[in-house]
């Protein structure tokens, strides 16, 4: 592992320097990755997997989510099965359902779980949870996780770029001695960039609290506040959507992904600078109470609760499409449609 500093304080990370794809290669020589589900991460990281030479296969019930798996090049009754057939011939169980999902098909995944075998997760939350979701390993398997840091979709445009997504790994149970290198090669078979170590637990909490904090629930939330400013204020649609949300995604946000938020920040005039530098830290003070009491809903297992009754319920799609289209049919968001179609690419 490298040792590498961030921000002053020393962590250990695996690169694809120490542990290159051909040791990966090695290490799952003898394993069949069988990828359960194919709907978010499935297709980014079996799609990987197979492309750098690992024996995958794919279980999925049939319909659009088999057929878009068959279009992928997934072959039916060779690299393609019914998910009890999946289980059955597979040494490594990626469990890459919905939470919810989970739940539900955890009995079925446990009675293919016979002693040798690894249950792969990329999530934390089924077996932290297991008071809830019933999720308990069986003793006589290696039970291990790789999280990459962002949606399957991201995960496989960068590894077809050559690029890759930075994951975590963690380890809940080794019983064959070797769950922790079993773990890294999965974590460098589906195409991360650099690997850091956490466990379960604190996998779970950081993604909860991320997914509902700055990466999606937060971001939403700052975009709307801003937008109604401007709009009850005279400024015309395209304009505050410009100024709220597409000056941020195409010119800033890759700034800061480059080199950091000072790098941004040099980039633009000073009058933005000046603007920027004085108002961080107002919006700090003012929303770090809203993440300190997400974190505790977190740490508390209401949002895990929250999450298991609203998406276990039989009309959960529809409920979600709902939810989905106030975002969608919004000013702001038809707004952002238009300024898309005008982007010069695009034209």
């Amino acid at each position: 592992m490298a040792t590498i500093n961030f921000g002053g304080v020393e962590e250990q990370v695996v690169t694809r320097e120490e542990f290159p794809l051909e040791k990966a290669r090695e290490v799952l020589a003898d394993e069949v990755i069988a990828v359960i589900g194919y709907g978010v991460q499935g297709p980014g990281q079996s799609l990987n997997m197979r492309d750098n030479g690992f024996n995958v296969i794919v279980g999925q019930r049939k319909g659009k989510t088999y057929d878009k798996a068959v279009a992928d090049g997934w072959v039916p009754g060779e690299t393609l099965f019914e998910i009890e057939e999946a289980l059955e011939k597979g040494t490594i169980i990626c469990f890459l359902l919905s939470d919810a999902a989970q739940i539900e098909l955890w009995p079925t995944v446990k009675a293919a779980l016979k002693p040798g075998k690894s249950l792969y997760f990329s999530h934390g939350f089924g077996v932290t949870y297991k008071e809830k979701t019933g999720i308990v390993p069986p003793a006589d398997v290696d039970v291990f996780l790789v999280a990459p840091k962002g949606s399957g979709t991201s995960l496989r445009r960068l590894f077809v770029e050559g690029k890759g997504l930075n994951s975590s790994f963690a380890v809940y149970q080794d019983a064959s001695g070797n769950a922790r290198t079993k773990a890294i090669a999965m974590g460098i078979g589906v195409g991360s960039g650099y690997l850091f170590e956490t466990d379960f637990y604190k996998e779970v909490t950081s993604d909860l609290t991320g997914e509902r904090g700055t990466l999606m629930g937060a971001i939403q939330g700052i975009f709307a506040a801003q937008y109604e400013v401007l709009r009850a204020n005279g400024h015309s649609p395209s304009e505050a959507f410009n100024e709220t949300v597409e000056e941020l995604t195409q010119s800033l946000m890759p700034l800061v992904a480059e080199n950091g938020m000072d790098w941004m920040y040099a980039n633009c005039s000073t009058t933005a600078q000046r603007g920027a530098l004085d108002w961080w830290k107002p919006f700090h003070d003012a929303t770090k109470p809203v993440f300190e009491k997400l974190y505790n809903s977190v740490k508390s297992q209401e949002q895990a609760e929250i999450s298991i009754t609203r998406n276990s319920q039989p009309d959960y799609r529809e409920k979600l499409e709902v939810e989905l289209a106030e975002l969608r049919d919004s000013e702001m968001w038809r707004a952002g449609a238009a300024v898309r179609s005008l982007r010069p690419e695009r034209s």
